[in-house]
């Protein structure tokens, strides 16, 4: 159950906050529409309720903040807008990385892929998806921990109508087995259609709390639905006696031989109907404008009602006043007819609920239902494209309505569950793993659930860490880039001499304020952050980035052992190129390899950590590579003024007095590689680069803990 107490974002200057004063509620094993037109503020009322945006107000998740869950990724499955992943990234290893976030299984990752049917895309490129594929692919990441709760924003925005009711089925699946479900739409039919709640937003206030079945009643058109094979003729006739009746009529052709007529009667249309000899296939009331095809939708198990051979009449919907419309028979003209005198009474258990529809061709055992769809319209008259909707309007004053600002909407497709089902239980559901009707009429189950031990945090961060890094070949192309230039470099340096020997190895020239290696360095590190802003697969959880100290210290181990790896790879192929093409003497080992060797790693590592620190700081990949660049060209001038200063004491004799501090030998010689370190610190560069990375580490905890909730 979601609740959400008093949600005001902070003004905008000037204007007036986006969401003023949003209270609701959104109950477990119901659907809840957040209903309202562009800029009436859903999408901010979402980001409040996350704590992904600024501002005053609460929001429970069964009764907790989310600041205050533990495992808010298990609890609340979110999906807003496009699914925030690198486009280079494959779909299956987008999800084996969340599973390292969400602290689940990696066979979850293949699981939810065939839940939601990207099997065969697994790997494919983020980047390559369509805007269908892309939904299910966000549907993937939200259902991946298991949670109770889904928000989504606009989950079925821009899609065609099978996508949209496949997205809408799995959503109702969901929450037939105890979950939440908190969707936003702009489609007024779209959340009368599949909701069972509706909420609905002006201007960043709540105008109306509703139950579907009063939201269809109060804020839709109501109209009468009409097939039958002579739709043209029908239109004519019915606009030619509302102009004798001077009446307001409406009359939408919706393609092929179905008719939406506003401003009718059943009655009245029926006995038109009949007086001029035109057969009549179907003729039921309906709230708002479903178009055609809306009432495809399969039905789903849904607590709290029953469902059976009796409850099959589901198919026939309420006329306004809440009976049901009287049948219709094909048998010959003038097709309108009373009840069979025989048929078996229809008690308040078979009947429908106000809001739900099926397939108008649906048959039961009943005999009120309608016929199916004859041949193709033998009606002479000509008769508009199939698809496109024809609209006639009497000559009679415009029909008003509760809601003419709203665009007619959809009656909802309202599922019941089998009558034996008892309504599951509070708390986290258990999903069975039987199949059940998607849209697509094929059989596709919800994933199983998950099982995993409870831990303090759910974050593996160094796995997910290595399949961040190890999921794009961005990492790899760095690497091969960076030998390749360091190979060239330091032939050249050979080449052209005056450069000695541990810079040749380094391919490092005097001209460069880092060689290449370094640089390269730098850039992963920078990217290992930068990359979760530019795509913020983990936007989910909570902020941008979640600053974690745990994922700080994967990143900063991931990318140590990348410096250490590329710092290795550079000085030993450029000391077999130069002794394949200058012979052994430029790639021999230096005298005092062991304090040059640590200082190189040093310097690599140092970059690397950098890189890391600073993307993070500044939420940038380019920022991050800029400070890296920074300490050699501003840091290290201003340091080496400090040393040089009067009232700063020389370092040069700073080994051997720490050497002396040293009351006792260190095993295999350790004073003397502590010794080495602080040597190394001493100088201008290294200590430069401690400098910075100091600073740096110390502004991203400062920014951990502002960015805490309180």
């Amino acid at each position: 159950m979601i609740e959400a107490f008093g949600l005001t974002s902070n003004p905008r200057k000037e204007l007036p906050p986006a969401v003023d004063d949003v209270s609701f509620e959104a109950r477990a094993g119901r659907v809840t529409a957040l209903l309202g037109a562009p800029g009436a503020g859903k999408t901010t009322a979402l980001r409040l309720m996350l704590e992904l945006q600024r501002g005053r107000g609460l929001t429970h998740f069964r009764g907790r903040p989310l600041h205050r869950i533990a495992h808010p990724v298990r609890e609340v499955g979110v999906l807003l807008g496009d699914v925030p992943g690198h486009p280079a990234r494959t779909v299956r290893g987008h999800l084996r990385m969340l599973c390292a976030a969400a602290g689940v299984p990696v066979r979850r990752a293949d699981e939810v892929l065939e839940a939601v049917g990207l099997v065969s895309l697994r790997d494919e490129g983020l980047g390559t998806l369509s805007r269908g594929m892309d939904r299910r692919l966000g549907l993937a990441c939200a259902l991946l921990a298991d949670p109770h709760t889904l928000v989504l924003d606009d989950p079925a925005g821009a899609l065609s109508a099978r996508e949209a009711g496949w997205v809408h089925t799995m959503l109702r699946a969901h929450a037939s087995q105890g979950g939440t479900v908190l969707f936003s739409t702009a489609d007024p039919k779209e959340a009368a259609r599949t909701a069972d709640h509706v909420v609905t937003l002006e201007q960043g206030r709540v105008v109306a709390d509703q139950e579907a079945p009063d939201f269809s009643r109060t804020r839709l058109r109501p109209r009468v639905v009409v097939r039958t094979p002579y739709a043209a003729r029908l239109a004519t006739v019915l606009t030619k006696e509302a102009r004798a009746a001077r009446r307001s009529v409406e009359i939408v052709r919706e393609g092929g031989n179905r008719l939406a007529v506003y401003g009718g009667t059943c009655a009245d249309i029926g006995d038109t109907a009949f007086r001029h000899g035109i057969l009549v296939h179907q003729l039921a009331d309906e709230y708002g404008d479903m178009g055609p095809g809306a009432g495809v939708l399969p039905v789903v198990s849904r607590p709290g009602s029953t469902h059976g051979r009796g409850a099959d009449t589901g198919s026939v919907p309420r006329s306004r006043d809440g009976g049901l419309p009287e049948p219709v028979d094909a048998s010959g003209p003038a097709a309108v007819r009373p009840a069979t005198a025989g048929a078996p009474p229809v008690t308040d258990a078979d009947a429908p609920s106000p809001h739900t529809h099926t397939h108008p061709l649906t048959h039961t055992d009943t005999d009120t239902l309608t016929d199916p769809d004859p041949d193709p319209d033998p009606d002479p008259d000509p008769d508009p494209a199939p698809g496109a909707d024809t609209v006639t309007h009497a000559d009679a004053v415009p029909p008003t309505s509760a809601a003419a600002d709203l665009s007619p909407a959809a009656s909802q497709h309202s599922p019941a569950p089998a009558a034996s089902q008892p309504p599951p239980a509070p708390g986290r559901p258990v999903r069975p793993a039987s199949a059940r009707t998607l849209a697509t009429g094929a059989a596709s189950p919800l994933p199983p659930p998950v099982s995993v031990r409870s831990a303090p945090s759910p974050l593996r961060p160094l796995r997910y860490e290595f399949r961040r890094a190890a999921g794009i070949r961005t990492g790899f192309v760095t690497i091969a880039v960076v030998l390749l230039v360091s190979v060239v470099t330091a032939v050249v340096l050979a080449r052209v001499g005056h450069t000695p020997q541990p810079r040749l190895l380094a391919a490092w020239p005097q001209e460069l304020p880092l060689p290449p290696a370094a640089l390269g360095a730098g850039l992963l590190g920078a990217l290992a952050s930068g990359d979760e802003f530019r795509h913020p697969a983990l936007a989910a959880d909570r902020g941008a980035v979640p600053r974690r100290l745990g994922l700080l210290v994967a990143k900063l181990l991931v990318s140590a052992v990348t410096a250490l790896v590329l710092a290795a790879l550079t000085v030993g192929g450029n000391a077999e190129v130069l002794r394949l093409f200058y012979g052994p003497e430029l790639a021999g080992v230096p005298a005092d390899w062991p304090a040059l060797g640590a200082g190189w790693l040093a310097l690599v590592v140092g970059c690397g950590w950098a890189g890391v620190l600073a993307a993070g700081v500044f939420r940038s990949t380019t920022a991050g590579l800029a400070a890296v660049v920074a300490v050699p060209v501003l840091v290290v001038p201003l340091v080496q003024k400090v040393w040089d200063g009067p009232s700063v004491r020389t370092a040069a004799g700073l080994p051997m007095r720490t050497r002396e501090l040293f009351l006792t030998t260190w095993p295999f010689g350790g004073e003397r590689y502590v010794a080495e370190v602080l040597r190394m610190i001493a100088q201008p560069v290294g200590s430069a680069l401690a400098l910075s990375v100091t600073a740096l580490l110390c502004a991203y905890l400062l920014m951990t803990l502002r960015s805490r909730p309180q």
